[in-house]
Order: structure tokens, then C-alpha cells, then sequence
């Protein structure tokens, strides 16, 4: 999966799409509020109040989607800052790959590189 992942990777423009970003929201966990607020020149709760949510899993959201920090352009404005789950999307390097199949699901039908992925894997597949 990671070979097929960085090959996808390296003809594939995330600029183009971002459809991650304007469909979906990560989650936020304590060191990336921290991180993200400490950038932004706020407290973490200012943060929080401002742009997270708890969702019905008790996990830190976005409030809203698309991502109020996607700009016109695509570019991510936090992007040297932006959360852990955002850094490791579409997780289809992961080496415990078999144990996400659920969320790899999801994001096939978002992220037009994991599909490509997946379809790669299939085709390597021993029939």
C-alpha cells in the first residue's frame, strides 16, 4: 500500500480537488488545538469556541465544512499547522493499512487518489 500510495501521490494534485476540505472535517485533537491556536495567536479555548464543535463520538470538529480555513484557491491557510488527521489524509500509507478498511470506504468516495489507490490494489490482487 505505501508504494501504491507515494506512486498515486506523485501525479496527483491535491490543489485541483480538496474535496476533502470542502466535504469533510477532521478531527482535532488536544495537541493540534493546541498547535493550531498557538499559530493563530489565541488561546486554545478562544480556538475551540470559534471554529470546533463536539460531535456525537465526544470528538473536536469543525463547526462547519467547508473548512473555514480552504481558500479560494484550495490552499489550506494552516497548512504547515493543520491538523494531524488533515497531514496523514487519505491514511492509505498507513502500515496497519488492513485496520482503517472501514475509513479507507469513506474516502474513497471523497478523495479521488484513494479511490485510484484501492483500484490499484484490486488489479494486484491474486485473482
Amino acid at each position: 500500500m505505501e508504494q501504491l500510495h507515494e506512486e498515486e501521490f506523485r501525479k496527483t494534485d491535491c490543489l485541483s480537488c480538496a474535496n476533502c476540505c470542502k466535504t469533510t472535517g477532521p478531527l482535532f485533537t488536544n495537541a493540534d488545538v493546541e498547535r493550531i491556536a498557538k499559530h493563530l495567536k489565541l488561546k486554545p479555548a478562544d480556538f475551540q469556541q470559534k471554529y470546533l464543535r463536539t460531535d456525537e463520538e465526544n470528538d473536536l470538529v469543525l463547526q462547519t465544512v467547508p473548512c473555514v480555513f480552504l481558500d479560494a484557491e484550495n490552499y489550506c491557510l494552516i497548512y504547515d499547522v493543520r491538523p494531524k488527521a488533515c497531514r496523514e489524509y487519505p491514511h492509505t500509507d498507513r502500515k496497519k493499512f488492513h485496520q482503517i478498511a472501514n475509513l479507507t470506504l469513506q474516502n474513497v468516495a471523497i478523495c479521488p487518489a484513494a479511490y485510484n489507490i484501492v483500484e490499484a490494489m484490486k488489479r494486484k490482487m491474486p485473482k
